[in-house]
């Protein structure tokens, strides 16, 4: 007689099946503190880069702030200040895509979800990245976090956000987080006619425009000629 053999479909006892979870924005509780913090310094948005770990790019373990001048409802970065702070994250051995894809930053409100003004400089600046992280962190602690990512087809995912200790983290340091601050941030009043926001003049518009494009994709091509083979084809390129 032929006996069948059957096939062993369970896993291991020492395997046990372990639900998936989908990806999360997590920060290390220091970056977390400082971001609360400086949240609360004043009455404006304040922006920064978020620093990744070089093992996982959706862990946050700082923000670094560089000069601004801020508003209730915009950020503009200072182009030597970011040029700068790029130097010297890759002096200190960081890759752009460990400082140059999460862009953090406040509202001084109670709302979390990004403005049409978030949405266009997300879309312009970040949009030749081959993925980029928008978080916003709002005055009663409310946030909002987004995935975009550009390889393929491309396409948007809602983060949860999450606090992670389950890494070493270092200890607050108000002195220094309000120094740092106090160094960067600069707050202006928006214009009279400006604070309804549409009614923003297109030459007020552009003089306030807080980016430049041309920053991130020119570290990401700094980085890619450093890459055996590469080859110049004089077409816009994406980071890999």
């Amino acid at each position: 007689m032929i006996r069948q053999k059957t096939l062993q479909t369970s896993r291991s006892p020492s395997r046990p099946d372990r639900a998936w979870e989908p990806p999360s924005l997590r920060f290390s509780p220091t970056a977390w503190a400082k971001l609360l913090y400086v949240r609360d310094l004043g009455d404006s948005e304040v922006g920064g880069f978020g620093i990744s770990a070089a093992d996982d790019l959706l862990y946050i373990e700082d923000v670094q702030l560089v000069r601004q001048v801020c508003t209730g409802a915009s950020v503009a970065f200072d182009d030597q200040a970011v040029a700068d702070f790029f130097d010297r994250q890759v002096d200190q051995g960081r890759k752009p895509e460990q400082f140059g894809r999460a862009w953090v930053h406040t509202h001084p409100g109670n709302f979390a979800q990004p403005s049409q003004t978030d949405e266009d400089t997300f879309a312009r600046v970040f949009g030749r990245t081959d993925w980029a992280a928008m978080f916003i962190l709002a005055r009663q602690g409310q946030s909002y976090a987004r995935l975009r990512f550009h390889v393929g087809p491309g396409g948007d995912l809602d983060l949860p956000v999450r606090v992670d200790y389950s890494r070493p983290f270092a200890a607050s340091n108000h002195a220094a987080w309000r120094e740092e601050y106090l160094a960067a941030v600069r707050v202006a009043e928006l214009p009279l006619f400006a604070r309804g926001g549409p009614d923003l003049l297109p030459g007020v518009a552009a003089s306030m425009d807080p980016w430049d494009e041309d920053w991130l994709s020119a570290w990401d091509r700094l980085f890619l000629e450093e890459e055996p083979g590469f080859v110049d084809a004089k077409e816009p390129f994406h980071a890999v």
